[in-house]
């Protein structure tokens, strides 16, 4: 596969935040997430991880800026199916039970609703994600049509969260190591991608089934979307019992 995606949208950035917000100046961007703790257990054989994504300052002023707020939207890319797999494991093929192969990735979604008065924990609304296989692979596209591994949705309960089981995503020419995912609440559709650390991926895909592939080509800071801002959605992931965990942090300007 080749580079699959186009650049689209903007990252919001801390000025406009502040300016939604009424708090004075701002000079730098806005950290995108700031990740929620998440309770696991270390396997000896864990390598160092990556340190999480930067958390906002708090400001000197009566108002401050809510970890929530963050609009890095990024384009669907071409390999969207609107499967409507409502499931939180989305490993296997439910055309014929087969299961993906890859190390576990336990991805939470915490969705809030951004307003000048702060965050409110967003329910109802429907997480989609969808990404390729340890080979580089989606389903129900290409050479894999009438597959319908690694897809699926769930919707944020009462807190706003939204989980999913999946494994760590493979590589394929042209795009960094990536997983794609789409919001929508009320008629509402926002739509963008969360990274990895380079050096974590390397080292998942030292183990199989990823090391039969060889070397990836494409790094974080060779990929065209992930240059659009990219950086501020690479996901704070920690080892957990059987694989890795993450939290994803999003608050929408609805």
């Amino acid at each position: 596969m080749d580079n699959d995606d186009k650049p689209v949208g903007a990252v919001l950035s801390r000025r406009d935040v502040l300016k939604i917000l009424g708090i004075g100046s701002a000079a730098t961007l806005l950290a995108s997430c700031a990740p929620n703790a998440v309770e696991t257990s270390s396997p000896a054989s864990a390598a160092t991880i990556p340190p999480a994504i930067e958390s906002l300052p708090t400001l000197t002023n009566t108002k401050t800026i809510p970890a929530c707020v963050v609009k890095p939207e990024m384009t669907e890319g071409p390999f969207f199916v609107d499967e409507m797999l409502n499931r939180s494991d989305i490993r296997s093929d439910p055309t014929d039970g087969t299961v993906s192969q890859g190390t576990l990735l336990e991805l939470t979604f915490n969705v809030s609703r951004f307003s000048p008065n702060g965050c409110v924990a967003l329910a109802g609304a429907q997480v989609d994600i969808w990404h390729c296989d340890a080979f580089g692979v989606y389903s129900d596209v290409q050479n894999a049509v009438g597959k319908r591994f690694l897809r699926g949705f769930q919707s944020t309960d009462s807190n706003g969260l939204a989980k999913f089981a999946t494994i760590y995503p493979g590589w394929y020419p042209g795009r960094a190591v990536h997983i794609h995912f789409k919001i929508r609440v009320n008629g509402y559709d926002f739509t963008s991608q969360l990274f990895f650390d380079d050096a974590l991926s390397d080292q998942v895909y030292s183990h199989e089934p990823y090391a039969q592939r060889g070397e990836r080509i494409t790094r974080n800071e060779n990929d065209n979307i992930y240059r659009q801002g990219g950086s501020q959605l690479v996901l704070n992931v920690l080892p957990a019992t059987s694989g890795y965990a993450a939290v994803f942090d999003i608050g929408l300007q609805l």
